[in-house]
């Protein structure tokens, strides 16, 4: 298997050569980068490129590694044992898959995605490192092994929110993926927007960094903001003249509610504008 890019997601060639790397050495690609970047969109469309069904495992700050792999319901077990179910007789019944088990037991190959593994507690990374790595695990209450039939592939993001555990790190090959410079940004709208006209995207691209370049922004807007931003220009007709200035400062742009989130880079732009107006 070869990922090559497909033509809905603009791959950089060093991203497609880790992708590539991954498959080789049959170990899980753990990608970081901003988030916006398109992490998990990577892995949707590696898998649809590569023709794998996707299981998606979308971690939480209280998921545990157990959930991945399986959880025994006690509570309906109990509850059927007094209502007189014979099913109670079967331990089995009351084993709830994991996302893991899912992967492991598919009858042909597929991809696997660990989403936001950094929102997890710090214990989690480590918990699944035998799994990841042997590709097996032990159901206790059927005493059972649960083996891969055949080797996901798996993918792991993380937007960088805590350390991960050197052990687990050992065992991935790791893609940080950089912010898009901006002949790849334009690669990118291009896919979402054929027809732009290039004076309109040239303006809108050079407000976008103009933006991103501010310092001091609490949250940087992303690749999917500006995606966001571009759909509300077209919709709303706004006319090329508003995104240009005549003298190359930094403006506000109209509708910037779609890339700054939050009232402090919103009032740390305002700031910078009103010191440059009056500065002229």
């Amino acid at each position: 298997m070869k990922f090559k890019g497909s033509q809905d997601y603009v791959a950089t060639p060093d991203l497609m050569l880790a992708v590539n790397a991954a498959i080789t050495l049959q170990r899980p690609l753990l990608v970081k980068g901003e988030p916006g970047t398109g992490k998990t969109l990577l892995a949707e469309e590696v898998a649809k490129s590569l023709g794998l069904p996707l299981l998606q495992w979308h971690v939480k700050s209280t998921t545990k590694a157990q959930q991945g792999l399986y959880e025994y319901d006690a509570v309906s077990r109990l509850r059927d044992s007094q209502l007189g179910d014979d099913k109670v007789r079967d331990i089995s019944n009351y084993i709830v898959k994991g996302t893991l088990w899912q992967a492991f037991t598919a009858e042909s190959p597929v991809a696997l995605l660990i989403d936001e593994i950094d929102k997890a507690d710090i214990e989690f990374p480590n918990d699944l490192l035998r799994e990841l790595d042997r590709m097996e695990f032990y159901v206790y209450e059927t005493r059972e092994w649960v083996r891969a039939k055949h080797r996901p592939l798996v993918f792991i993001t993380s937007n960088n929110e805590k350390e991960l555990p050197d052990a687990f790190l050992r065992r991935c090959f790791f893609h940080y993926i950089k912010f898009p410079e901006a002949d790849t940004m334009q690669a990118i709208v291009d896919v979402h927007f054929p027809d732009l006209k290039k004076d309109l995207l040239a303006a809108a691209l050079k407000t976008f960094y103009d933006v991103r370049k501010l310092p001091g922004l609490k949250k940087k807007p992303s690749t999917s903001e500006l995606i966001d931003w571009l759909k509300l220009l077209l919709a709303e007709d706004i006319p090329l003249e508003a995104l240009q200035t005549q003298d190359e400062k930094v403006a506000i742009p109209p509708l910037v509610g779609a890339l700054l989130k939050n009232e402090q880079d919103l009032s740390l732009f305002e700031k910078l504008v009103y010191m440059q107006s009056r500065n002229r």
